[in-house]
C-alpha cells in the first residue's frame, strides 16, 4: 500500500505546531497503525531526522496510551477499537491520512502527538477510589450483588482513560469518562458508602480541571473505544443533584456507621 501521511509535529506546549508530510511506499495492510508509525520513525532514524513523539505501551487495547486523532476521528475509522488495534487494511491504497494528538483544552501538547493527560488523573484522585475499611478480599459469591447492577459496573469499569470522550466531544467535555468511574464504584455494595461524597468531589474537580460542559452531543460513546453508553452520564446528573440536596455531613457519618 502506498500511504501519504500527514503527521502533526510541535516542539512543546508553547510553540507553534504543524502538518509534516511522508510518503510510505511499502505499507502493509496487516500492519497496525502503530507498526506503521514505527516504519516511519526508523526511515527518519535513519535519515538523521528527529523522529515522530507517539505514546504506546500495551498494544492490547488495554491501556488506553495510543490515543491519537486519526483524520479526525478519536482511534480512527473503526468503531470500539483503540489506536494500537487499527490495522491499515481499514484504509485504501493511495489514501492521504492525518494524524494529530488530542484537541483539548485540558490536554495540552508535549511534543508531537503526546499529550498529558493527567487531569484524568487528578479526576480520579478527588474521589475515585474505595477508602473504607472493608477487612480482607471475602469469597466471591459472599456479598451479593444483582446480575443486572453486576453487569452494568463492569461495562462502567471498561473505560481505559484513553480520553477519546474529551478529544470527541466539540465542548471538550470529561464527563462520559468521570460517569464511568463514578458508576462502576457506586453499583457496587463497596462503593455506596462513600457515593455522595465521592459524586460531588469528582463533578467539582472535573470541572476544576478545566474540562467543558456536556451538551448531550453524543460524540463521546461513538468515539469510545469500549463503546461506554452516555447512560452513565444521565445516571452521574441524577446523582449529584441527590447528593446536592444532603447535608454535607452525610458521606462522612455514613462512614462511620462502617
Amino acid at each position: 500500500m502506498k500511504i501519504t501521511l500527514n503527521v502533526w509535529r510541535q516542539r512543546d506546549a508553547s510553540s507553534e505546531g504543524s502538518f509534516e508530510t511522508h510518503q510510505l511506499d511499502d505499507v502493509s495492510p496487516d500492519m497496525s497503525f502503530l507498526e506503521m508509525l514505527d516504519v516511519l520513525n526508523r526511515r527518519l532514524e535513519a535519515e538523521g531526522k528527529v523522529p515522530v513523539a507517539f505514546e504506546s505501551d500495551c498494544r492490547e487495547g488495554i491501556c488506553g496510551v495510543c490515543s491519537l486523532m486519526i483524520s479526525g476521528q478519536a482511534h480512527g475509522p473503526e468503531s470500539g477499537t483503540t489506536t494500537c488495534q487499527l490495522h491499515m487494511r481499514s484504509f485504501k491504497d493511495g489514501d492521504t491520512i492525518f494524524v494529530e494528538p488530542w484537541r483539548a483544552k485540558a490536554f495540552p501538547v508535549i511534543r508531537d502527538l503526546v499529550t498529558d493527560r493527567s487531569s484524568l488523573d487528578r479526576v480520579i484522585q478527588c474521589g475515585g477510589y474505595v477508602s473504607v475499611n472493608t477487612g480482607s478480599v471475602p469469597e466471591a459469591n459472599s456479598v451479593q450483588v444483582a446480575k443486572e447492577n453486576a453487569d452494568k459496573a463492569m461495562d462502567a469499569a471498561a473505560c481505559i482513560g484513553c480520553g477519546a470522550c474529551v478529544a470527541a466531544c466539540p465542548n471538550g467535555s470529561a464527563m462520559l469518562f468521570t460517569a464511568a468511574k463514578l458508576a462502576h464504584l457506586s453499583l457496587l455494595p463497596q462503593g455506596k458508602p462513600e457515593h455522595e461524597r465521592r459524586i460531588k468531589r469528582m463533578v467539582e474537580g472535573m470541572d476544576a480541571q478545566g474540562f467543558g460542559a456536556c451538551t448531550n452531543h453524543g460524540e463521546c460513546q461513538e468515539a469510545c473505544p469500549k463503546l461506554i453508553s452516555i447512560e452513565f452520564i444521565a445516571k452521574m446528573n441524577r446523582d449529584y443533584i441527590k447528593a446536592s440536596l444532603l447535608p454535607e455531613h452525610t458521606s462522612s457519618e455514613l462512614l462511620k456507621a462502617q
